[in-house]
């Protein structure tokens, strides 16, 4: 059967250069980088040559780069440090309404523990207003939280702005640029974050490995304690094979982003347009704002996202309906109800995210697929319609 990957939102294969790059140190320079020996030296030099790596991609210094198990851990990290330093155990968090769950999940946990959160809304196209960040500001608060990029509508959020009044506020800010980075040009100079998340496997990079930038002189409370390691922020043997292939799959992302992101954007578009003339109903979300070239939420009214993605990986065709950590979630997207989306198109919604590897020929045969399913689901919903009708006659 024929098979087209259209979920990089979810992971990215592995390139095969960045499996190259790792393999000798899962092999011939397998030591532990703490350890003093040639072994050791070998794991560590490839350790702090990868932190200078990723440290240069993002405007970083080296020892600002805390390496974690991947994105989740290091949005973690960030809030519960910054909400647990010192003993802590009340203060005023301010994040939205549209964060990835590793975010609001951990808010949500803070919040029992006596923390209050701010959780603030955004438009119809997903996009929060500096302003009412500002207008949330306490004098309790102890951190803003904010999502460089959406991982389900691509949308990119004003994040140097809402540095700039944090800032202002002398409040410590933390942005989750997991989906941005590698697509977009990330800077935290630039963008003025005091934390930073990041991940390797949305990047063509292994899975189980991420980083966290940490500003110089910011004081976090570690979530794992032990040894040393890492700046004595996240105890435990470092991953030195992962984090080799992070660093690769980085300086490449960065290497080819121009390349990338003309190449996925056209798909894009070519995609985007063509749904819009040849299905009637259709929806593209955010698409008035500024988005991730590759990333695309698509509502469809009169039929459910699980059937639709069924219909699509029978013709080989792997998609899905917002993010992978969701799944089997019944629930409606809370990005998408946030954005004022009606429950009926949220539940319609499926999410296209292209990749590096993808064809003008992969998106037509992903359209026509996408017509039939529709036609079909569409019919079979008036169909069984009209029997509820009758049966109500009855």
């Amino acid at each position: 059967m024929r098979r087209v990957y259209l979920d990089h939102n979810a992971t990215t294969p592995l390139d095969p250069r960045v499996f190259r790059a790792m393999e000798p140190y899962s092999r011939e320079a397998f030591g532990n980088p703490s350890s003093p020996h040639y072994y050791g030296r070998l794991a560590k030099q490839a350790l702090e040559e990868s932190r200078e790596i990723v440290a240069k991609v993002i405007g970083a210094k080296p020892e600002e780069i805390i390496f974690t198990s991947g994105g989740t851990e290091a949005d973690n990290l960030a809030l519960r440090g910054i909400a647990y330093y010192k003993g802590r155990r009340k203060g005023h968090i301010i994040t939205s309404s549209i964060e990835h769950h590793a975010i609001i999940k951990t808010c949500n946990v803070l919040e029992k523990d006596g923390f209050i959160i701010t959780y603030l809304p955004v438009d119809s196209q997903g996009r929060i207003d500096p302003d009412e960040v500002k207008k949330s500001i306490r004098k309790d608060t102890i951190l803003i939280s904010v999502i460089l990029a959406n991982n389900e509508t691509g949308v990119i959020e004003p994040v140097a702005d809402i540095a700039r009044i944090a800032r202002e506020y002398g409040i410590p800010f933390h942005s989750d640029a997991v989906q941005a980075v590698g697509k977009i040009a990330v800077d935290v100079n630039t963008l003025g974050t005091d934390l930073l998340s990041l991940s390797a496997h949305k990047i063509y990079g292994p899975k189980g490995i991420g980083a966290l930038f940490v500003k110089d002189g910011l004081p976090l409370s570690p979530m794992l304690t032990g040894g040393h390691h890492e700046q004595e922020l996240r105890a435990g043997t470092e991953n030195v094979a992962a984090i080799v292939g992070f660093a690769h799959s980085l300086k490449i992302a960065v290497e080819e982003m121009n390349t990338y992101q003309t190449k996925v954007s056209n798909l894009r578009n070519r995609l985007e347009s063509q749904l819009l003339q040849r299905i009637d109903q259709v929806e593209i979300h955010s698409a008035k704002a500024e988005r991730l070239p590759h990333t695309s939420s698509i509502g469809f009214a009169s039929v459910e996202a699980e059937s639709i993605l069924l219909h699509l990986d029978l013709q080989g065709i792997a998609a899905s309906s917002g993010s992978a950590c969701t799944t089997g979630n019944p629930e409606p997207s809370h990005v998408l109800l946030a954005m004022g989306i009606s429950p009926e198109i949220a539940q319609g919604t499926i999410r296209i995210t292209l990749g590096r590897e993808n064809t003008e020929e992969e998106v037509d045969y992903t359209v026509d697929a996408l017509e039939s399913a529709i036609e079909q689901l569409r019919k079979i919903s008036s169909q069984w319609q009209t029997a509820e009708k009758r049966a109500l006659r009855i």
